[in-house]
């Protein structure tokens, strides 16, 4: 019953799936897939499957706001049915939904950042986030003659997708080392990254080294842009809770024979960047303040909100 659920979490918890967006996009397919082919015959016995699928998704990268949201906005509606192909319907219907309002975000913010490149801007991004890469790609549709510079992203170079996307766009593009950022930021006109989890007070927590971005470009007045849907601003942080910073295995890092004897490794997933040192937030809804993520998560996610807040 789980096989196809447990084959997307492993994607995800193994990289293969990579990026918040398509992460969320992942879940919520996955959750489609489950109620679609659902052969069981009882309402109650759905709504328990359905949650372990969820618990399945979600195990695999607990620290993924965007895949929280997606699969949540997939059961908005469960509890209100009354039968078994009501509850699948509902999940099915959802599913695509997110999916598509997912994807068309992605072009809406390509097409409102795009607005703050201007002709000859030299830009540097960070890893691998299909809304920054979208703003870029949009900005060089546009015939800006711009220049990019990528950061490698270790350790599991990112970078290099990145790269490979935007030369296939026609875009000029350099991929650099990531300690290469401090040396390279005096030639850069603006940074555009994008989101793994924005905060209630409009902190970003993104792919590890994202803060060392930020923090060049506020020390040479360089504009620091945040490509991020909406569907990444984390509920759970309006009640205090913390933004967990997962970490993963020192293998990806260095092989098991290079390490000497007692030598330990840390190998943080993301940082954490201020909301001070993001100049402003680009989603699909338009370009807001870091200050206003928290009027606009209280819109876009009301309902979860307020049934969050009950279950405190």
């Amino acid at each position: 019953m789980f096989d196809a659920t447990k084959r997307t979490a492993s994607d995800i918890k193994e990289m293969k799936i990579r990026g918040a967006g398509r992460i969320a996009r992942a879940g919520a397919s996955a959750m489609e897939d489950f109620a679609e082919s659902y052969r069981g015959s009882s309402l109650e016995g759905f709504k328990k499957d359905l949650d372990s699928a969820k618990d399945i998704l979600l195990g695999s990268r607990p620290t993924a706001v965007s895949l929280w949201n997606g699969v949540q906005a997939c059961l908005k509606d469960v509890d209100k049915a009354s039968s078994l192909e009501e509850a699948r319907g509902s999940v099915v219907r959802n599913a695509k939904a997110f999916v598509e309002t997912s994807n068309n975000a992605v072009d809406a913010i390509a097409k409102i950042g795009a607005k703050r490149v201007e002709k000859g801007d030299t830009i540097m991004t960070h890893c691998n986030s299909s809304a920054a890469i979208g703003v870029i790609k949009e900005a060089h549709a546009q015939g800006k003659d711009i220049k990019v510079f990528a950061t490698e992203s270790r350790p599991w170079r990112q970078g290099l997708l990145t790269v490979r996307e935007l030369s296939d766009a026609g875009v000029d593009v350099t991929l650099i080392i990531d300690s290469a950022v401090r040396m390279v930021m005096k030639d850069i006109d603006k940074v555009f990254v994008g989101a793994d989890t924005v905060t209630s007070n409009g902190s970003l927590i993104n792919k590890i080294g994202t803060s060392q971005l930020a923090l060049a470009a506020n020390e040479e007045r360089t504009p620091f842009y945040v490509c991020t849907e909406t569907y990444k601003f984390s509920p759970m942080t309006i009640f205090g809770d913390i933004v967990e910073i997962e970490e993963r295995d020192c293998g990806e890092v260095a092989r098991p024979e290079e390490i000497p004897k007692g030598v330990k490794i840390f190998n943080p997933v993301f940082d954490t960047t201020p909301a001070k040192y993001i100049d402003a937030m680009i989603t699909e809804v338009g370009m807001i303040s870091p200050g206003s993520v928290y009027d606009v998560m209280v819109r876009q996610f009301g309902d979860i909100i307020l049934k969050m807040r009950d279950n405190k």
